[in-house]
């Protein structure tokens, strides 16, 4: 039996084995015209596995990458686009640049430090209240997300506090939002009134 464990492993696998061998044989047509000109009928036929994706912007672009891909760069045609260079398949990415920044409270975010560094700089007590209050509401709004059960209006205001080494203050007797937890309760949806025909 020939099993496909015992044969190559395909190089893109969506397309199939057929399509692999189809590739296989164009590479070793001799005539570069026929060579081509088999190469194009490869390309209808993947393009028709995807008919939803005729609409997608380089969808035929993609086709002709995925062919020399399949060949192993190997299929010598007049390539309607520029295909992207075999050495980009196996080159690493470059590395993303962490920031080392030192966050006093995980739970707020680096975000809410900024925040309240701007908040430090207003001249306009006005602003600067208002703008607590939304800090001190985004700040509750996250240790509720953190962990539930120790969210008070006194520790975010403490909180606030010390972040803003005591230069943040809210007003006496300010409230924050209340946040729940949301639960969706299937089985509270209320039924629809079946019309019953009365008989006479």
């Amino acid at each position: 039996m020939d099993y496909n464990s015992n044969r190559k492993n395909l190089i893109l696998p969506e397309y199939g084995r057929h399509i692999q061998k189809m590739v296989d044989h164009a590479v070793t047509i001799e005539d570069r015209e026929e060579r081509t000109k088999c190469a194009k009928t490869i390309i209808g036929i993947m393009g028709n596995m995807f008919p939803h994706l005729r609409d997608v912007n380089d969808f035929k672009h993609k086709l002709w990458d995925h062919l020399a891909i399949m060949s192993d760069f190997q299929l010598d045609i007049d390539y309607p686009y520029e295909l992207l260079a075999k050495e980009t398949l196996t080159k690493r990415p470059d590395k993303i640049p962490y920031r080392n920044s030192k966050i006093s409270y995980m739970h707020y975010g680096e975000l809410v430090e900024k925040m309240i560094e701007q908040a430090i700089l207003l001249e306009d007590e006005t602003e600067r209240k208002h703008l607590i209050v939304m800090i001190a509401n985004h700040m509750k709004k996250s240790l509720f997300i953190w962990n539930k059960d120790s969210v008070t209006d006194e520790r975010i205001f403490d909180d606030l506090k010390k972040l803003s080494k005591g230069k943040l203050i809210a007003e006496e007797g300010t409230k924050l939002t209340e946040f729940k937890e949301q639960h969706q309760n299937r089985n509270a949806r209320k039924k629809r009134p079946q019309n019953k025909s009365k008989k006479k």
